[in-house]
């Protein structure tokens, strides 16, 4: 019988707009916030914490190996080895499952992963060709080299690339795909709009019951040293009408996307510690959830980019011998409320399942009071690189707070991909 790898809990920074407090905040230092409150809200000791994995997808030269600099300025041993992995919006999901594989093959006994972003610390440069010129500046050796570099540069030159978030491989946007996805499947603007505002007003109760406090770890940020306690995205209450009013953000003429039924750009981090049962045992800890199975997707990127949860959704069923029905907690990530509506279709719809799934009936209709019950992306936020470890956390809370069995978390990310994984209330 294999070792059961359980979660024992996890913690994250408020999640911030970009631009907004975390503005001057490295994203190491967001990674090494939620260290610390993981280490805090736990009681563990850093010193047995035998690897760190994080996330990222915003990186920066500096800090390229983000979970090694947000590890040590979190307490963490530097005898603790650290790596940073990148899927896009999956990235803290990938960290988590890479930390599952060290568990799972006897590397480790205790490992923390999670992941950290940052649109605020986007990195700006300058074209491949005066970065070319640039770096000849490595062989000035006279002041006469100086003069004939200095001279070398054209007003143009010094133009910043700014950077673009759209696909390398079709050009489009993430928004743009989902307008084209969620037309084809007939998902319309007012089902986007109700969605998400059921996001927001469900984010702002959860926080009202306190449930979004138990993750959430207060920070100081300098120079202020000013305590932000919670989510500065949520805008509850906002009446329908006024909702629909809003022009499209995408496709300016048809689109049916808009800025409040689209996640924003955020700033934070999400952190989760894992184990393997047995070391759970020998240190007195009593985990929230075991890992029960996952599996990461590829979907065509011409016209699937975002279907990735549904492809997802169908495989780790298969794979864990379990139903939808079976699944009493869904935390799916909200990209968009469109993309978040269309795979929940499509795990409905007959020709899909059959054409694309390869399965002879649909994988069946989500309860969709089993869905986001404590908000999700499009309120909360989405720091790209730790969105998976929010999912999972909330997943395993959801569970113990709902009284249910299995709980089901899932995410579409850029390039076509997409993930899954089930987890189990933990039963001693």
């Amino acid at each position: 019988m294999k070792e059961k790898i359980v979660l024992i809990d996890g913690c994250r920074t408020p999640f911030l707009r970009s631009e907004t407090e975390f503005l001057n905040t490295m994203t190491y230092e967001l990674g090494q916030l939620a260290i610390k409150g993981l280490i805090s809200k736990t009681g563990i000791d850093p010193k047995i914490v035998d690897s760190v994995v994080m996330g990222c997808v915003i990186h920066t030269l500096k800090t390229s190996n983000l979970a090694r600099e947000a590890a040590l300025t979190a307490g963490i041993s530097n005898k603790t080895p650290c790596h940073t992995v990148t899927q896009a919006c999956i990235s803290a999901n990938r960290a988590i499952v890479a930390a599952i594989g060290e568990l799972a093959t006897g590397q480790a006994e205790v490992v923390i992963a999670g992941g950290a972003d940052s649109a605020s610390e986007t990195p700006i440069g300058y074209k491949k060709h005066m970065r070319t010129k640039l770096m000849k500046g490595k062989k000035i050796r006279s002041t006469g080299d100086m003069i004939k570099f200095a001279l070398g540069f054209k007003l143009k030159d010094f133009l910043p690339e700014i950077p673009d978030i759209s696909e390398f491989t079709t050009k489009r946007t993430m928004g743009q795909d989902c307008d084209i996805m969620v037309a084809k499947h007939k998902v319309g603007r007012k089902e986007q709009d109700e969605f998400a505002k059921r996001s927001h007003d469900l984010a702002e109760e959860a926080w009202k019951n306190g449930f979004h406090e138990k993750e959430v770890i207060p920070v100081e940020i300098e120079p202020d040293f000013k305590i932000i306690k919670r989510d500065n995205g949520i805008r509850s209450g906002t009446p329908i009408e006024k909702l629909a009013k809003l022009k499209p953000a995408f496709d300016r003429k048809h689109g049916t996307l808009t800025a409040a039924n689209s996640s924003f750009l955020t700033d934070g981090s999400a952190v989760c510690l894992l184990m393997t049962e047995s070391k759970a045992k020998e240190l007195g800890l009593t985990p929230k959830a075991e890992i029960v199975d996952y599996c990461f997707t590829g979907q065509r990127l011409e016209d699937e980019l975002l279907l990735g949860p549904a492809y997802a959704m169908s495989k780790v069923l298969d794979k864990a011998g379990l139903n939808l029905d079976d699944i009493d907690v869904f935390e799916i990530h909200e990209a968009f409320a469109g993309q978040v509506l269309t795979n929940i279709k499509c795990l409905a719809n007959e020709h899909f399942c059959k054409t694309e799934l390869n399965k002879e009936k649909p994988v069946g209709q989500i309860d969709m009071t089993k869905v986001n019950n404590w908000g999700g992306s499009l309120s909360i936020g989405h720091p790209f690189g730790a969105t998976g470890a929010r999912l999972l956390t909330t997943s395993a809370n959801r569970l113990i707070e709902e009284n249910g069995k299995y709980a089901m978390l899932s995410a579409c990310a850029a390039g076509a991909h997409g993930h899954a994984m089930i987890i189990k209330k933990y039963e001693a």
